[in-house]
């Protein structure tokens, strides 16, 4: 049984389901949801409804480009992964995003085992896929929605009857999730984080990537400022397996503005911006979206997603330096 899943291409290991087939998912989340709803954003601020009726259809689709992505990213067959953007949708139909990732994993992995096994591999293939992807939709999908929703929900509450502490848990922990190799954006949108505790989670998350970004300047240069910085701190996932104390600084940075956030300037985001921090500049769009295009807006966002956390890191982290715990090579990325 083992051979004949290696052969199929079905790895059974956390690995690939959380690590590599939730982040695909957060690619077809971007190529569908989020950039749909910065479109559809951009569009009603300048009352221009060809670009709003495009983001809405974009955002639409959200269930079929998870599909397609999770397919994608586990390597399906043709077929199978051509199925999957109907499993996708399905389970996007049914479950919302978590409903639509678990359609697509299981409907690929059992559609994998079956694929090219028999002479009628055009129908057979598609067919079990489908049908696979549909029952988990049909009977998992309402479950998995409602109890990541209760989750999202147990999480605003706890964070508006103590802004301070779940605050800066909030901001930690999904700062780790976007630096670590899974999905914070996923995971942000499978729970619907909104209200002062998706402002916290982007405090957290913007503070990994400009942190890590400034702390590393002096390895990776101005192209190192700008991959870390706008495009992703899992750049330093390798250097943090090897030196585990680098994440101390934007870490400490994220817990120290996010009570910043929750209890003094009450920042909102909404699911979509919650896990993204400043890759793409998707948080602070999303902020404008959820709170209004004010310069006041933009004067906070300056503070607590990017110098505040800068300025933390940067300092921690020259301290660390001449302590010896951070040394010279120790943030170097590759970048390709």
């Amino acid at each position: 049984m083992k051979d004949f899943f290696l052969r199929k291409g079905v790895n059974l290991s956390v690995k690939t389901y959380a690590v590599t087939a939730l982040s695909f998912m957060a690619l077809g989340l971007f190529a569908s949801l989020i950039i749909g709803l910065i479109i559809r954003t951009i569009g009603e601020q300048l009352s221009f409804s060809f670009l709003t009726d495009m983001g809405q259809l974009a955002m639409d689709l959200m269930g079929p480009a998870i599909g397609a992505a999770v397919a994608y990213g586990l390597k399906a067959p043709p077929l199978v992964m051509f199925s999957a953007v109907i499993t996708g949708a399905a389970g996007a139909e049914l479950g919302g995003p978590a409903g639509a990732f678990l359609a697509a994993l299981l409907s690929v992995e059992i559609g994998k085992l079956v694929s090219k096994e028999t002479r009628l591999d055009i129908i057979i293939t598609p067919f079990v896929t489908i049908a696979a992807g549909y029952v988990v939709a049909y009977f998992l999908g309402p479950i998995i929605d409602t109890g990541m929703i209760g989750i999202g929900d147990t999480v605003m509450w706890a964070t508006e009857q103590q802004p301070f502490i779940m605050g800066m848990i909030v901001a930690v922990l999904m700062g780790l999730a976007l630096t670590a190799p899974i999905s914070s954006a996923a995971i942000a949108i499978m729970i619907e984080l909104e209200g002062i505790a998706a402002g916290a989670a982007t405090v957290g998350c913007a503070a990994q990537m400009v942190g890590f970004a400034v702390s590393s300047y002096r390895e990776n240069g101005v192209s190192g400022l700008a991959a870390l910085g706008i495009g992703t701190s899992m750049l330093q996932v390798p250097n943090i397996v090897r030196k585990p104390v680098i994440l101390l600084p934007p870490t400490i940075a994220g817990a120290v503005f996010a009570p910043l956030a929750t209890m003094v300037f009450l920042m909102e985001n909404n699911p979509s911006g919650a896990g993204m921090g400043t890759s793409g500049l998707v948080g602070q769009v999303m902020t404008f979206s959820v709170m209004g295009f004010h310069l006041n807006i933009l004067f906070i966002m300056l503070v607590i997603h990017i110098i505040g956390p800068a300025l933390v890191s940067l300092g921690l982290s020259e301290w660390m330096r001449k302590k010896q715990w951070i040394k010279p090579g120790d943030m170097k990325i590759d970048q390709g």
